[in-house]
């Protein structure tokens, strides 16, 4: 049987949304069972929604590995790291330096900024060198001292897909007294990552992207002894032991990771992203990750050979799931990504910068077809 270009062969888009055999069909059958749920007029709502919660939770508590009790729902990334640094004392924050590389994702740079201020602290990015495509370690490193109260880690860069040494950058700002928190959202999924190993007092994470959800389900995770000494500014009812505990004058946090959420959560995300999470949660995460290798590997022996800088770290080790190139100057990079559209074969571009990432449902021949497809149009 000849391989269909419209069963995701060509598709390259783990960066940003991941997909996994089935997908529209599971993610179809979990909504039709939240309509269900909800549309029927019994009293099992709150019941039924809490239990695929806490599903949800338990799959991302595996996943990381994590103590049970330090991990919860978030809408996204950005709202994670707002609710967990918006929660610390003052004296992580107040008068010292919050650290964060140039490469890091946008968003958290844009909350970053707009809380220094009320906060007390001054955001320090770290650039990159000239000409270079991440932050290096080593200058990460140089510019975290004592005065840094807290660290913002990338694991892996989405513009170079460059992988960051945790454990080096960790047990540095140990020595330092900082606080650090790990963004895994292009990593996990693909390589593996234990907070166990990873020792940082706070992670945020999403299930789209090697997670192959959908949108609207990020996660926290906190260290269990930081976690009771945070206090979070963004709070509600959730917030609290119990949920339907009313009394206007007896707030208190919940002794565990509940502490950090607030209002109604979002039922509708989790229970779209569970299909995904039990997908990835009983495939062979060795293979999944020996797959994506091989095809790394072979879109790097091509672009090579087309004459594409490669922008991403040569060693498989230094990088995440994805590889990254330079397209040659004067190519219109949005007519490229078109052309290759056209002939399902899925990428993007961030300025000229062609980004490639295989996963589970991309195929030998969809990589051979992509550098085909590039020749003809380089």
């Amino acid at each position: 049987m000849s391989e269909s270009s419209h069963d995701g062969s060509g598709y390259f888009l783990y960066h940003s949304i991941g997909m996994f055999p089935g997908k529209a069909a599971k993610i179809r059958q979990a909504l039709t069972n939240i309509a269900e749920l909800w549309g029927t007029p019994h009293d099992s709502q709150w019941e039924g929604s809490l239990d695929i919660r806490k599903q949800f939770v338990a799959r991302w508590t595996a996943l990381l590995g994590a103590p049970a009790g330090t991990l919860t729902t978030a809408e996204n990334v950005t709202t994670a790291l707002y609710s967990v640094i918006g929660s610390l004392p003052d004296h992580h924050l107040k008068g010292r330096k919050l650290l964060i590389a140039a490469d890091c994702f946008p968003s958290l740079h844009f909350l970053l900024s707009g809380m220094a201020e009320r906060r007390g602290f001054i955001v320090k990015t770290v650039p990159l060198r000239p000409g270079e495509a991440w932050v290096r370690d080593e200058d990460f490193i140089a510019a975290w001292g004592p005065d840094v109260g807290v660290a913002l880690l990338t694991w892996v860069t989405s513009t170079a897909s460059h992988r960051c040494d945790l454990r080096a950058l960790v047990d540095h700002g140990r020595r330092q007294g900082s606080l650090v928190g790990v963004d895994v959202t292009q990593g996990v999924g693909i390589v593996p990552f234990d907070v166990s190993e990873a020792k940082a007092d706070f992670v945020v994470g999403s299930t789209l992207k090697w997670l192959c959800g959908v949108a609207g389900a990020g996660v926290l995770q906190v260290r269990e002894g930081l976690l009771r000494q945070c206090h979070p500014e963004l709070r509600g009812w959730f917030s609290q032991e119990n949920p339907f505990a009313w009394a206007l004058d007896s707030f208190a946090y919940a002794g565990d990771a509940r502490r950090f959420d607030h209002g109604t959560p979002s039922i509708l995300a989790a229970a779209a992203c569970l299909p995904a999470l039990e997908w990835h949660a009983s495939q062979d995460a060795a293979a999944l990750v020996a797959h994506n290798r091989v095809l790394c590997e072979a879109a790097i022996e091509g672009c090579t050979d087309l004459g594409l800088g490669l922008v991403s770290p040569p060693s498989r080790e230094g990088r995440g799931g994805s590889v990254m190139f330079r397209l040659p100057a004067g190519k219109d990079p949005a007519a490229i990504v078109a052309k290759l559209r056209e002939q399902q074969l899925f990428t993007d571009c961030r300025g000229n910068i062609l980004r490639i990432s295989p996963g589970n449902v991309t195929t030998t021949s969809g990589v051979e077809r992509l550098l085909q497809a590039l020749r003809v149009q380089l």
